[in-house]
């Protein structure tokens, strides 16, 4: 073998090499920018008709909520997402991260944010008792999910109003 051939197998060898090792890292990172786990939040249940009479009092507002779900392993943050209602009425979540396989359960009522329990603090009810959608966005406006009950038992397709909503 000559020394030129020698040289340039050498150099074909080293092509091919660092050909590899390019699409090798190609592939790396574009499996390390994947996410690991999709997004699994949903709404739950929902509770529009709070137990006893509407009195706008603490307690009555606290009994109307609605709940969303992670069914997914890791956390999402919920940081601008926004839960709605026909009305317009809307709810934006603030420096909150719901835990993989956790559930919290958003009050219309006012009281103390905890990890299982977020609060709107609003003095009036939010959710039509006979009809209205719970709509579930991301921060940047995708839509979710949504539960409807009432005259909008159709666009449930096919789920139970208010997901086991407790009537």
């Amino acid at each position: 073998m000559s020394v030129s051939t020698s040289v340039t197998a050498r150099r074909v060898a080293a092509a091919v090499i660092a050909a590899g090792a390019l699409v090798g890292s190609a592939s790396v990172s574009a499996s390390a920018a994947a996410p690991r786990d999709r997004s699994h939040v949903a709404i739950s249940r929902v509770q529009s008709d709070a137990p006893g009479f509407d009195d706008r009092s603490a307690r009555s507002l606290n009994a109307e909520w609605v709940e969303i779900t992670n069914s997914g392993r890791h956390g999402v943050n919920l940081n601008g997402w926004t839960l709605k209602d026909e009305d317009g009425n809307r709810y934006t979540f603030r420096h909150y991260t719901l835990a993989g396989r956790s559930t919290v359960r958003v009050h219309t009522g006012y009281g103390r944010d905890t990890n299982r329990d977020l609060f709107q603090d609003r003095r009036n009810e939010v959710w039509d008792n006979r009809s209205d959608t719970a709509t579930l966005r991301s921060d940047r406006g995708r839509f979710v999910d949504s539960v409807s009950w009432g005259r909008h038992h159709d666009r449930n397709h096919g789920r139970d109003d208010h997901r086991g909503h407790g009537h």
